[in-house]
């Protein structure tokens, strides 16, 4: 990540107040730009003594200039450096990060700094939720899905091996840091992922994020241009919007789980061996395809999730001999209420409703469209 000087940050508040106020109790400015770096400190806040750095192996060199620039701004900063993807996000690798907390003497006015993608700043963050009831944390994403999604609206958790995400709380940041100078160095298989959040966004609540795709889609993976700064902050806004309204998914959020059902069923039978975001891309089509078969969405805006994902090299199809598990993941993930299954799917576009209960024939019509 660059600490050298970049245009002019925009800050998108996540709550209540305007950017650049004092936070209310959950609410806080989500800064995108480059060269953030010195915004940490603010976000951290007064009293802060002691910051525990939690970081992946690849991040090792950035998250060590962090410390050392935490350090000269007078901070007792440590390092702990976590697997990568999915591998973070255990019960294992939680203990130890209380347990490194516990050792340097952590208390309820010091804080927690995320530095990756969005396995770590979910872990990171339910450390910081759990540590002593809740301590402050500041997200700093380098990965676009991250920078969209995960670091946003205060999810928190880890995995067990019934499902993705099961063990969890919701803690908002202090902060969050989106310097887009880390996607410089971001694989393009990594970024192109990142991108099925942020067609997400833009099928559910922002169409103008769908436009800016189609005039260009190579344009719209170029890390330092323009259009890849507006689909981020496009997508932040939104995002945004969405968790001030409704922090803890009591009904207005489910609508940022478009195409989440059957894409954590995806991960969770792979073993966690795709790309969330390529999950994800699956899993709109597969929405898409139930709100059609079920007579809610049009079969034109059907066709233009494949065109915009296709576009982006976003997979689009999924084994055929796979239903019985994927059900199976399905009936145990968390937006599930009971034995119903509950789906988000579009009357129309930027018109995400809920489907509760669908017919099992749907499904697997829907999985055989998929599949074909």
């Amino acid at each position: 990540m660059s600490d050298q000087p970049g245009t002019e940050p925009r800050r998108i508040r996540v709550g209540t107040g305007a950017p650049g106020d004092e936070p209310g109790p959950n609410a806080y400015d989500v800064v995108v730009g480059t060269g953030l770096l010195g915004e940490l400190p603010a976000l951290l806040g007064d009293g802060v003594q002691r910051v525990l750095v939690v970081h992946s192996g690849v991040l090792r060199a950035g998250a060590e200039a962090v410390r050392a620039d935490l350090d000269g701004a007078g901070y007792q900063a440590a390092t702990i450096e976590v697997p990568d993807a999915e591998e973070a996000k255990t019960a294992q690798v939680l203990a130890f990060c209380w347990e490194v907390l516990g050792r340097s003497g952590f208390t309820r006015s010091d804080a927690v700094v995320g530095i990756g993608g969005g396995t770590v700043t979910d872990l990171a963050g339910f450390v910081a939720a759990t540590w002593l009831r809740g301590v402050r944390v500041v997200q700093v994403p380098t990965t676009l899905v991250g920078m969209v999604d995960a670091a946003i609206g205060g999810k928190t958790g880890i995995n067990t091996a019934e499902g993705k995400n099961l063990v969890g709380a919701f803690h908002p940041p202090a902060g969050v840091l989106c310097d887009l100078s880390a996607l410089e160095t971001l694989p393009r298989t990594e970024l192109v992922a990142g991108m099925a959040e942020v067609v997400k966004h833009g099928f559910i609540d922002d169409p103008r994020i769908l436009e800016i795709v189609e005039e260009d889609p190579e344009e719209a993976l170029r890390w330092d241009g323009p259009a890849l700064r507006e689909l981020v902050e496009r997508s932040v806004a939104t995002k945004a919007r969405v968790v001030t309204e409704d922090l803890r998914e009591s009904r207005l959020r489910e609508i940022l789980n478009y195409g989440h059902t059957f894409a954590h069923a995806v991960e969770q039978v792979e073993r966690f061996t795709w790309r969330h975001g390529a999950a994800v891309s699956v899993g709109m089509v597969y929405a898409a395809e139930l709100g059609r078969l079920s007579g809610r969405t049009p079969g034109e805006l059907v066709q233009r999730h494949r065109d915009v994902l296709g576009a982006l090299g976003l997979p689009m199809t999924y084994r055929g001999d796979r239903w019985p598990a994927l059900l199976e993941a399905m009936q145990r993930d968390k937006k599930t209420r009971g034995s119903l299954l509950r789906f988000v799917v579009l009357e129309d576009l930027a018109r995400p409703v809920r489907l509760e209960g669908p017919d099992p024939a749907l499904l697997v019509a829907a999985y055989g469209e998929l599949s074909a």
